[in-house]
């Protein structure tokens, strides 16, 4: 029967391992001056997660997940932070906590001017969402083998690899949330005159800003699994201590890493999706005029076409 594999195969295989190489060959300094900045943000987080003393970061951490969430949910992160540093893994947790606080800030640098060039083009759009395709289907593992090639193995190339798997959700609900601003409200501003800036700046993003926080917490929850995959790469955090756990059949020590994990995943998700479930606090002064007016225009309507059906009824004839 026919059989591609006794005809001819081609060395896709080859042909990749060529290119890798020589792009790391001829690109160093590029991938040099994209590093520093990553090591830098990761440094100096994890300086600062790693010097505050234990009970005062509980307090802190707890007192700000009051403020952008609930008490039930502070209550939760206090429990939860004296359970992971009572288990012994909290230089670890705070080590993957500044992974994760660095690609988020990173993410939010990249990914939501993206997101506004994406929505203000449709030209960048159909280039990125291909790009964006191919970024969320490839399994988190094949990410490991070009970052390798391209900067090495440990933390920082580690790091590198959660920004770039969790960079497509923020585009994406950036770009969406902007498209998906009333059109009424858009043309009201500008017939009021308002700039393309003042149009981005006081109208969309204000109320795109939901989804766009709804972006933000599929960013952390991705980074927060791309963290864990790293440690196969030299990444330090709680991801090695799972690896560690699996590699000597320790299954005590992978289940206390997978534990707090777990727990810090979930007060992560629970204070990002306190922020995007929350109405925009401070909108600006041109957006909530738009909108007064945008309603005022709609109950005009209603008005007249409730009065207008009111006389057809009252004069059937006319």
């Amino acid at each position: 029967m026919f059989n591609p594999d006794d005809l001819y195969i081609l060395p896709i295989d080859e042909w990749i391992q060529a290119a890798v190489q020589w792009t790391a060959l001829h690109f160093r300094p590029f991938f040099t001056v994209i590093k520093w900045p990553v090591e830098t943000l990761l440094a100096s987080f994890e300086h600062l997660l790693q010097t505050i003393p234990f009970p005062i970061f509980v307090i802190l951490f707890s007192l700000i997940a009051w403020r952008l969430s609930t008490r039930g949910i502070a209550f939760f992160c206090a429990v939860s932070l004296t359970f992971i540093g009572f288990i012994g893994v909290w230089q670890e947790a705070m080590t993957t906590l500044a992974l994760i606080a660095t690609a988020i800030v990173l993410c939010v640098i990249i990914g939501i001017p993206m997101g506004i060039l994406c929505a203000r083009s449709d030209r960048a759009w159909n280039i990125t969402r291909p790009v964006l395709d191919v970024m969320q289907t490839t399994p988190s593992f094949v990410y490991l083998v070009p970052v390798v090639m391209l900067f090495g193995v440990g933390t920082v190339p580690g790091e590198v690899a959660v920004i770039v798997a969790a960079l497509p959700p923020l585009i994406r609900f950036t770009n969406l949330g902007i498209r998906m601003v009333n059109t009424e409200t858009v043309e009201a501003g500008l017939a009021f005159g308002a700039t393309s800036r003042q149009l981005l700046w006081e109208i969309q993003l204000p109320l795109a800003t939901p989804t766009i926080l709804g972006g933000l917490n599929q960013t952390v929850l991705t980074a927060m699994v791309m963290s864990v995959i790293v440690a196969m790469i030299g990444a330090e955090g709680l991801g090695l201590v799972v690896l560690q756990g699996l590699g000597r059949l320790d299954v005590g020590r992978a289940a206390v890493g997978g534990i707090a994990i777990v727990l810090l995943a979930i007060m992560l998700d629970r204070i990002t999706q306190s922020l995007a479930k929350a109405s925009p606090g401070g909108r600006r002064p041109l957006t909530a005029a738009l909108l007064r007016l945008v309603r005022s225009e709609r109950m005009n309507l209603d008005n007249s076409g409730d009065l207008a059906d009111s006389r057809r009824a009252a004069h059937p004839g006319s």
